[in-house]
């Protein structure tokens, strides 16, 4: 697919390794040093490229109803930050986090990130050489650790039913961090298969037997030296909280004048009677004298009935012609108010 010139311009000798659209014709471009948000043009902004580069000292994420903020800090009080759709949240931190820990020198040329997983205050990030560990509000700054593989003896996880410890051995060491029971297969498999690949065996078993051959042991089962404990991490929250209905409501009906009804209801009746007790002409004469009323009704008073003429006929087609063209403007404003909630939910 073609990029954008605005883009072209912007990537100079670069090629995005990442590419993830935002909606409309927004998207994001993932390059080795930098990831650029490209906005098309629309009702609240003329066509733009924003720039973030990927030595930033701390990345964080904050979510809301309908969109996800990046905030990329950089010191000095330097704090850049973009919106996408909270839809695409996880999409675009995998590439843009791989691309801020390739440039903290955290990895290597060559070492691929192969998933990242987010847990409210935990953060893993599984490369094809080590694991990045983070604990804390930020998606990652300066507390990070690391485990590689080329420490790593052993790997285990214990089933619980809401969430799955992980135990990771290294450098002699158990390191346990506990993930939502509904992610830990894919961590599992994920880390798993990583491992596997970097010692090249098929299984856990080959790969605890050559840590033990490596070790000197004749059992890879057999007890080793005594380990510490520190005990499971920080329970993973729920990294989409219950969001509450504030559109729901109550409404009373209206009360009802209980007098006013009275009231109509004995005019009502009042002009039943009335009409019962009229005496109905019974003979031409009345009859003749009630018609004479009725053709002097206007001459009495001195108005005379209105005809009807052109210039009404041609109000109602004024009147029908504006309401058509007003009709016409509603409907543009209404696809124009469209647009506009498209544009702000992509996190414009």
């Amino acid at each position: 697919m073609s990029l954008p010139e605005l883009v072209r311009g912007e990537l100079g000798d670069e090629d995005p390794v990442a590419r993830v659209h935002l909606g409309g014709d927004d998207e994001l471009f993932v390059t080795p040093t930098r990831t650029l948000i490209y906005r098309a043009e629309g009702l609240l902004s003329d066509e733009s490229v924003a720039e973030f580069p990927h030595d930033a000292e701390r990345v964080a994420v904050a979510e809301s109803r309908r969109k996800a903020k990046f905030s990329l800090e950089y010191g000095l009080d330097d704090d850049r930050t973009f919106s996408v759709p909270r839809g695409k949240l996880d999409e675009v931190l995998h590439p843009v986090l791989a691309g801020v820990l390739a440039a903290a020198g955290i990895t290597e040329p060559g070492e691929t990130v192969e998933r990242t997983f987010r847990f409210s205050e935990l953060t893993l990030v599984v490369t094809s050489a080590r694991l990045v560990k983070h604990v804390g509000a930020a998606v990652w700054d300066g507390d990070y650790e690391e485990f590689h593989y080329d420490d790593v003896s052993d790997l285990d996880f214990e089933e619980g039913s809401v969430a799955t410890s992980i135990v990771l051995t290294a450098n002699g060491r158990h390191e346990r961090f506990k993930a939502p029971s509904d992610s830990a297969r894919e961590i599992r498999d994920r880390l798993t298969n990583a491992l596997l690949a970097h010692y090249d065996v098929g299984s856990l078993e080959a790969f605890r037997a050559l840590s033990a051959e490596a070790d000197g042991e004749e059992d890879a089962a057999g007890d080793a030296t005594d380990n510490t404990d520190f005990g499971d991490g920080p329970d993973p929250l729920s990294a989409e909280p219950a969001e509450v209905d504030t559109d729901a409501g109550t409404r009373e009906d209206p009360l009802v004048d209980d007098a006013g009804e009275s009231a109509s209801a004995s005019a009502g009746a009042g002009a039943a009677a009335a009409a019962e007790v009229r005496p109905e002409p019974d003979d031409a004469a009345a009859a003749a004298a009630d018609a004479a009323v009725d053709d002097d009704a206007f001459g009495d008073t001195g108005f005379e009935p209105a005809e009807p003429t052109d210039d009404v006929a041609a109000e109602v087609a004024a009147l029908r012609e504006t309401v058509e063209r007003q009709a016409e403007q509603l409907e543009r404003q209404n696809e124009l108010v469209e647009q506009l909630i498209a544009e702000l939910r992509r996190g414009r």
